[in-house]
């Protein structure tokens, strides 16, 4: 199974509109970071996690041709924005695109997304068919992958993360409920969330996400969702313990 990192930054990306801090003035390609999101890939099935305002960009850069489904951790719009640009696979399959999703977040992406729901004759446009496949925390399938849903908290909104085999995904969270370390048993690849150097109220910081890298042991880890108060790339990179590791946008990493 193939990981692309299709984005690793906060909401606002990196570089930041506005800002003249040394990350965001950097010139080393691993300080541009799109929104967060990921995609897996193995033999030729193809999903990804969250479809943010960057998605179309995303998929343009990872030369993606066929998407079999989009897995949602929750509905903020960093994650959700680009819902609109998953209408291209329909033109090309005229085929419903399953979308695997809590109820919440079910119901803000069709107050937001209105007219691909709604009958409305002012949008003259082609609307894809999109498939609502409501999950919990019971473990389903999606486009032939294993996934294991964990509860995470993202300050006070419950989210979701996922694992897929020996490979696991929590991103925007700052709280692992106690619960949900038994599904964290034995993972090989883990991917953070770390958006800060210091405390942040819905993010782990760099310190508190090592707290929990050595309570969950994995063999290799990649923070994820960061923000241009982690640093510039290659220097925050070589204070971390060897087997950790700052993600970048374009990363592929394949997991045995």
């Amino acid at each position: 199974m193939t990981v692309t990192f299709l984005g690793t930054g906060t909401s606002v990306g990196v570089p930041m509109i506005g800002c003249d801090c040394a990350v965001c003035q950097s010139n080393d390609p691993r300080d541009k970071r799109l929104r967060t999101s990921i995609l897996l890939q193995e033999e030729d099935r193809c999903i990804v996690f969250d479809v943010g305002p960057d998605f179309r960009q995303q998929m343009i850069a990872a030369k993606v041709k066929k998407l079999d489904a989009v897995v949602f951790t929750h509905a903020h719009k960093d994650h959700t924005a680009g819902l609109d640009d998953i209408r291209p696979f329909y033109f090309y399959t005229r085929t419903g695109m399953p979308l695997y999703l809590e109820e919440k977040v079910r119901n803000t992406l069709t107050e937001q997304y209105q007219y691909m729901f709604v009958k409305d004759k002012t949008y003259t446009g082609i609307t894809p068919e999109l498939e609502f496949k409501l999950i919990d925390l019971e473990p389903f399938t999606a486009a032939g992958f294993d996934l294991t849903p964990i509860r995470l908290m993202h300050g006070p909104l419950p989210v979701l993360g996922f694992r897929i085999g020996d490979f696991c995904y929590l991103t925007d969270t700052n709280h692992i409920p106690e619960s949900e370390y038994a599904k964290l048993k034995g993972v090989k690849w883990l991917v953070l969330d770390a958006a800060v150097r210091k405390t942040h109220p819905s993010h782990f910081s760099i310190d508190e996400a090592l707290q929990e890298i050595d309570r969950i042991a994995p063999e290799h880890t990649y923070l994820i969702h960061m923000s241009h108060k982690i640093g510039k790339h290659e220097e925050t990179e070589q204070e971390l313990p060897e087997n950790v590791h700052l993600s970048y946008d374009g990363l592929r990493i394949v997991c045995q």
